[in-house]
This record gives structure tokens, C-alpha cells and sequence, in this order.
């Protein structure tokens, strides 16, 4: 499909739009933007064509994808790149992959070409409020159960800013089980009421008061659920530590469709878990945590963390809060502008 049948079916204008509401997303260029858009009308004129043969342009919106279709690296490159004297193969390649990164898009490879499945994004399909939204519940993370979702989820976190895309859910998985039998109090989840699968996560990691160096130390030296390392640069601390003062929160996530609906429910039920680690270790004092995913800077902003250090090798930082400050938080109120 060149640029002229492309904007047949789709029109120049309608793209601005769906580039503009695209790049309000942390890491969407404008680039990277227009190329999702390009790949979505492709993919989706193709898919109707098979059950309706006589179907004409142009389409009435961008819908998802009954199922995945088939996308070569050339067939990509000419979407991409039809209206560029730039653009190959390989660099339609490297653009899939940074799709997939930011959680556009999910891709596999069947043996013949790549098989492409557009996410769905609120912001174009304009589902962020559906009529009849799934209900949730906060519940307890079940080492057996929510291992393997909870680590998918999770990976997503760490792929967008990688200069390679092996965070491997795997690992993250056999990690989680590690740490839920170590404290499982500091570990929950976001779950659907009807499939029972979690759409959040968060971990709290009570701190052996011989791994605080850490929270001074580069960040990137503090990675372990992306990392392939057997050994966790932070031991946790057993309950009854009077020498604890800091908890680390390792993990904080809400699947997009879900965070603005959930993320002040969450909030405030951490605020009560931190509540109960306090009668585990009496002299928990400090918060930290590190932003690895923008996405939530300015909230973490919001409830008054403070960054503390940076990393010369990997786009993280730490970030403190102390924890009587989060305690006595009006969350609602401090979520209004973030």
C-alpha cells in the first residue's frame, strides 16, 4: 500500500489527529506514531477485504483487529517509508520491535512472516470509559496463579527503554515466586472479577539494613526482575528487624486500560499495607523507589517523591519519600493534577 492509497483509505488529516493523541504517550515519536497509524490502516483494510471483497475506501474509523495478520519486514518498510527515499527491510524491522517495545503492537514470528496484532489504544478507539467496564478487585498475589501474567505484564516496563527486548518474562516470573515466599505481605495484585487474570501489580520489599547502600549506589546496579542475574544485589529483612527503616517498592504497575479508573484505589490500599509492615518492622522510616517507566513520573511527583540519583548507563532513578509523609496523604486530593 503506497501513500496515495493510504490516504484513500485513511486520510492525511485523520492520521494528524491519530498521531497527535498517539504521542501524548511517553516514548511515541512522531515517527513512531505515523508508523503505527500506517501499519493499523494496512493491516485492518487487508482484514476486511478477506470477508468483503467488494469493500471501497475509505474506512469510517480505526478498529481492532479480529485477529493477527501477516506483515512482512517488506511489506512494512514500504508502508513505512513510501513517501522517504530512507527506510529498508532491517529498519522496518527495528521499528516493529520498538513498537512491540512501547506496547503498541505484539508480534511473533509463525515460521513464514511476522504475525502482527494491533494493542488496543484508548486514545483512538475511544474505549477509555466502556459502557460496561470489567470490575476489579485488590487481592492477594497467588504465586501459583499469577507468576506467569503478573511477569508479561511487568516486562512491558522494562522493554520500552531497552536497547535490546530480552527482558525475559521467565526470569521475572521465577523471581516473583522467589520473593512470595520470602515476604508475600508486601506483594498484591489488580484482578479481574470475571477471568480472575491480574491487570496490576505492586511489590514492597522490606530492606535488610545491609542493602540500604543500594538506594546511594547507580541505579542500574539495582535491576534484578530485568536482569538475568541469579544473585539480588537486596537481601529482605525478616520480620521483628528493629534495624529495617526502608521499604523498597520493586514494582508498581496498572495496565493502561486500567490506571485512571484504579490507580486511587491502589494507592490508598498500599497506604494501608504499609500500615500493617510497620507492626513487622517498627522502625520503617523510608520509601524508595525506582522510576523506570516515565509514564508514572508525574504522579510519583504528586505524592511527593523526590529523585535522588540518576544513572549515566540506563534512563532510571531513585526516588525517596519518607514514609510518615505518605501515610498521613490525602492520595485523592494529591492525584488531582498528576
Amino acid at each position: 500500500m503506497d501513500i496515495a492509497q493510504l490516504n484513500a483509505w485513511y486520510s492525511q488529516s485523520q492520521r494528524r489527529v491519530a498521531v497527535s493523541l498517539l504521542m501524548k504517550r511517553v516514548g511515541v515519536t512522531r515517527t513512531r506514531a505515523e508508523c503505527l497509524i500506517r501499519l493499523w490502516v494496512y493491516l485492518l483494510v487487508k482484514q476486511l477485504q478477506e470477508s468483503q471483497p467488494r469493500l471501497k475506501p475509505p474506512l469510517a474509523k480505526l478498529e481492532l483487529l479480529e485477529t493477527e495478520m501477516q506483515c512482512t519486514h517488506r511489506e512494512a518498510a514500504e508502508l513505512f517509508y513510501s513517501d522517504s527515499d530512507r527506510g529498508s527491510d532491517r529498519a522496518a524491522g527495528m521499528m516493529l520491535d520498538k513498537l512491540e517495545a512501547l506496547g503498541l503492537i505484539t508480534k511473533h514470528f509463525d515460521g513464514n512472516a511476522t504475525a502482527i496484532e494491533i494493542q488496543a489504544i484508548p486514545e483512538i478507539l475511544d474505549t477509555a470509559a466502556p459502557e460496561n467496564p470489567v470490575p476489579l478487585k485488590i487481592d492477594d498475589f497467588d504465586p501459583r496463579c499469577d507468576a506467569i501474567p503478573v511477569a508479561n505484564l511487568l516486562a512491558t516496563n522494562y522493554n520500552w527503554m531497552n536497547r535490546n527486548n530480552n527482558a525475559v518474562p521467565y526470569n521475572i516470573a521465577r523471581i516473583l515466586r522467589v520473593m512470595a515466599g520470602q515476604y508475600s505481605k508486601g506483594m498484591g495484585v489488580l484482578r479481574r472479577c470475571d477471568n480472575l487474570n491480574p491487570v496490576g501489580f505492586y511489590l514492597l520489599y522490606p530492606t535488610a539494613a545491609e542493602s540500604e547502600v543500594n538506594f546511594f549506589n547507580p541505579p542500574s546496579k539495582s535491576l534484578h526482575l530485568s536482569s538475568v542475574s541469579d544473585v539480588d544485589p537486596f537481601k529482605v529483612a525478616v520480620p521483628g528487624d528493629e534495624n529495617c527503616q526502608s521499604v523498597f517498592v520493586r514494582s508498581w504497575i496498572i495496565d493502561e486500560p486500567y490506571f485512571e479508573a484504579y490507580r486511587l484505589v491502589f494507592l490508598e490500599h498500599i497506604q494501608q499495607v504499609l500500615c500493617d509492615m510497620k507492626k513487622d518492622f517498627p522502625n520503617l522510616c523510608d520509601i524508595y523507589t525506582l522510576m523506570i517507566h516515565p509514564r508514572y513520573e508525574k504522579q510519583s511527583l504528586a505524592l511527593g517523591f523526590q529523585k535522588t540519583s540518576s544513572d549515566n548507563q540506563l534512563s532510571v532513578y531513585w526516588m525517596y519519600l519518607a514514609l510518615d509523609r505518605y501515610l498521613a496523604l490525602d492520595i485523592k486530593v494529591a492525584l488531582v493534577n498528576a
